[in-house]
């Protein structure tokens, strides 16, 4: 227990009180793909979230055609819950028309959701459904802060599960990242960026406005595409990270095509990009080997603090991870990110009508109702 504040204020949990918070004004947007079909923590999501009864869930959806039937029965068991079908013929087709077809993933989903959830909301909330310590004050919790004058929040949370310490991508690639660039740069972006004490979880409140000012990555590098965002928009002052507690997730392996190691890489190139937006200019053939040094001084202060808390913790291991991150330090390469939806002539209104008419085909049904508020 502490309470500590940062450069940007830091909202901490004393006793489990839950916030007052603007719920009734607010859209929860929740990317989904197989992966989360039926799964009990996606139902715990779920089902909580119809408790705490925001103005509207807005499920965006990642799936084949001959899986959309059983996936909107399913999430239409839950109220208020919306599915956006993201890849249904008509979004795409809509999508190609104005030139924003391509690569399908995580960060094109959200960004689909963020436009129709901003044609009639105040404010915003994103997060994951694979939390299975997923709480009713989470989704208050996150937007209590927008009442009060900020325009961007961010969650925190300790990543402890089967006695180790997880959280890998952030405790090993991304924070001794950011430390090895502040050391040579002195900028404003990267004591931002390094202000969080969670800078890659999910779980984030925003404006309306704000989200209609994003740029994101069509697959991941999302958590750090919308730091840039908000450090433009809103900036230290109008910036608040609060604590969520203790998040038990699902974990991916560090090999793969959906590893860490991959995605490594998208963060990096979102990283650096955004700090080369703001006048930063990396020295890519050192910073592998100063970042590796600075994950080295992390890896033996984790050690330490796994030992104090009776933890497992395979120092090794650590060290061979960092090593494989080392390799996704480079120049990051072309810009695809989709457009704000401030900056783009695609209006979100089409968008919702071509899900809800995907999904209708799909489904067999009639025209989807409309959705609650």
């Amino acid at each position: 227990m502490e309470y500590v504040q940062e450069r940007i204020a830091t909202l901490h949990d004393f006793g489990d009180a839950v916030p007052d918070a603007p719920t009734d004004r607010a859209t929860v947007v929740v990317p989904m793909t197989d992966r989360e079909y039926r799964t009990p923590a996606a139902e715990r999501v779920l089902s909580t979230l119809a408790d705490v009864d925001p103005e509207r869930v807005l499920v965006a959806l990642r799936t084949e055609p001959e899986n959309v039937g059983a996936f909107d029965a399913w999430l239409g068991a839950f109220d208020p819950v919306e599915t956006l079908w993201c890849g249904g013929r008509r979004v795409r087709a809509l999508l190609a028309e104005h030139g924003l077809d391509g690569a399908q993933g995580k960060g094109r989903d959200v960004w689909l959701a963020l436009g129709v959830a901003a044609l009639d909301t105040e404010y915003v909330v994103i997060h994951d459904a694979d939390a299975t310590s997923y709480s009713a004050g989470d989704v208050p919790t996150l937007l209590a802060p927008l009442a009060d004058e900020f325009g961007f929040v961010k969650g925190y949370y300790a990543r402890i599960e089967r006695n180790r310490l997880f959280g890998r991508l952030f405790r090993l690639f991304y924070t001794p990242l950011v430390c090895a660039l502040a050391e040579r740069h002195d900028a404003a972006i990267l004591s931002y960026l390094d202000s969080f004490r969670y800078a890659l979880a999910g779980e984030v409140a925003l404006t309306a406005d704000l989200a209609r000012r994003l740029r994101v990555s069509r697959e991941w590098g999302l958590e750090i595409d919308t730091l840039g965002a908000a450090f433009d928009a809103v900036g230290f002052a109008g910036t608040a990270q609060v604590d969520l507690g203790t998040h038990v997730h699902d974990h991916r392996d560090v090999g793969g095509s959906a590893g860490l190691a991959a995605m490594s890489r998208a963060v990096g190139a979102a990283v650096f990009r955004t700090i080369e937006k703001h006048g930063v200019e990396p020295a890519y053939e050192t910073l592998p080997a100063r970042y590796e040094s600075a994950a080295g001084t992390l890896v033996d202060q984790y050690a330490a603090d796994a030992a104090h808390n009776g933890l497992d913790y395979d120092r090794a291991a650590e060290r061979d991870q960092v090593s494989r991150y080392a390799a996704a330090i480079e120049p990051p390469g072309a810009d695809t990110r989709l457009p704000a939806w401030a900056d783009t002539a695609l209006d979100p209104e089409r968008v919702r009508e071509a899900a809800r008419a995907d999904l209708a085909a799909a489904t067999g049904s009639g025209p989807t109702p409309d959705a609650k508020g």
